[in-house]
This record gives structure tokens, C-alpha cells and sequence, in this order.
């Protein structure tokens, strides 16, 4: 699900991992970008990213692979993929294993399973929602710019927000940096405010996964959320 920390993970195992690499790329919001600017572009940056004294210059994405496969092939290297949601991003961007040297890497985030699965990926990684414990220390480093302490006056408000944000990361930092530095009768505003009206910022983020669903599966959705909420899964997914 969105805003559960896939980039962030990508990011900390990119930044320990390269200097054990001849070459490394990072391509962020490689959805949005391929949208906006095509796959070309996005070939370029992962060869200018890799070969950074190097200019290249091509103008379809079949030229792209042939490049990226030539130039890349005898190179150990570290390359991030973040946010894909379309098979041919990974054919073009990462096509064939021989594309790459002996020892390198691919990671991928998805919001997609079976896109890695239909991929033939080694291995796939499951995050999930923060536990109690380290749900509370994020909150608590944005709120409070500490890991450990919880102000007294606030540990009662404090349980509200870890229970609406459910242990949702990005839902911590948000709310956690939102109420950084205000007083109790503010933080009392803000959650009755969320109790009524969710945040923009996060509901923009899990928006692009229900905008992902076909018809049928959206209108499913919106069932299970307007009649099931709070039921057992096991008897909605029965149902």
C-alpha cells in the first residue's frame, strides 16, 4: 500500500549498498515520471546516473535498450527502480540479466505483486504497517524530536493519532511533523479535525492505488469500505 515506507527501505539499502558497485542509479517515482516524460528519459538518466561523464543521445526506447545493454554488460552495478506499476518500465529499464555484470542488483518497489511475480524476480519483500513500538518512536521523533521521550501532557493525545494512523509511516511523519511544536489545545483541534475530514496529503497517496483497480474491482471496494468496515476478513472475504 502506499505511504507503508517501500522508498524509504529502497533508499537506506541503496545508500549501504553502492560502495560495493562499479556503477549505481536510483530512478524515483519511475510511474510518474514515465508518464510525464516517456521511457527514453528514464533510460538516459539510468545511463548518465551509471556512466556520469557520458552524454548520450537517443530517441526511442529500442535504442535505449540496445545502449543500455551495451555499455552496461561488463559492469557490476546497483540499480533502484522506484514506483513501477507497468511491466514494460522493467523491460525497458532493466530487460534481461545479461544487460547487466556479474554481481549487480535490481530492487523494484511496487504497489504490484504479480508484476514482479510475472517478472520472475528472485525474491520479493513484503513491508507492512509500523508495530505499537516503533509506530510510537517515529511518532515521537517528529512530534517531539525524540525517539524515547513522550511529553506527559500529550501521551493521552498521543493514543489518538497512533490509532488513526494505524501504523501507516507515512500517516506518522505527517501528522507527527504537523503537530510538532504546538500546544495541547491545538493538537485537541487537529485530531477532532481528522476525525472528521482525512489529510489531503495522505489520502492523495492511497488514492493511486484504488485509481489503479479496474471498475469491478473499484466498485468492490467501495462495498467492502461503506458495508463491511470493521468486520471480521475472513467473513468479508466469505461474502
Amino acid at each position: 500500500m502506499g505511504g507503508i515506507g517501500k522508498t524509504t527501505l529502497a533508499r537506506v539499502a541503496y545508500t549501504r549498498m553502492s560502495p560495493h558497485f562499479e556503477g549505481k542509479s536510483f530512478l524515483a517515482d519511475v510511474r510518474e515520471v514515465s508518464n510525464k516524460y516517456g521511457l527514453v528519459s528514464l533510460q538516459k538518466q539510468l545511463l548518465s546516473q551509471i556512466l556520469s561523464e557520458e552524454h548520450f543521445n537517443f530517441f526511442n526506447v529500442h535504442e535505449g535498450n540496445a545502449l543500455i545493454n551495451h555499455r552496461l554488460s561488463n559492469k557490476k552495478v546497483l540499480v533502484v527502480l522506484d514506483d513501477v506499476d507497468n511491466l514494460q518500465h522493467l523491460k525497458c529499464l532493466v530487460g534481461r540479466r545479461d544487460w547487466f555484470g556479474l554481481g549487480s542488483r535490481i530492487i523494484v518497489t511496487t504497489r504490484d505483486e504479480h508484476l514482479l511475480r510475472s517478472f520472475r524476480v528472485d525474491d520479493v519483500y513484503k513491508p507492512t504497517t509500523l508495530n505499537a513500538n516503533d509506530a510510537l518512536q517515529l511518532f515521537n521523533l517528529k512530534a517531539f524530536n525524540s525517539e524515547t521521550r513522550l511529553e506527559n501532557d500529550f501521551s493521552e493525545l498521543s493514543k489518538h493519532v497512533l490509532k488513526y494512523a494505524g501504523g501507516l509511516s507515512l500517516a506518522l511523519e505527517v501528522f507527527g511533523s504537523f503537530l510538532c511544536g504546538r500546544d495541547a489545545t491545538q493538537w485537541r483541534s487537529a485530531i477532532e479535525r481528522l476525525e472528521r475530514d482525512s489529510n489531503k496529503e495522505i489520502i492523495e497517496r492511497l488514492q493511486i492505488s484504488f485509481d489503479g483497480l479496474d471498475q469491478t474491482e473499484q466498485n468492490i471496494f467501495l462495498d467492502i469500505a461503506c458495508f463491511f468496515n470493521g468486520e471480521e476478513k475472513d467473513f468479508v472475504m466469505k461474502v
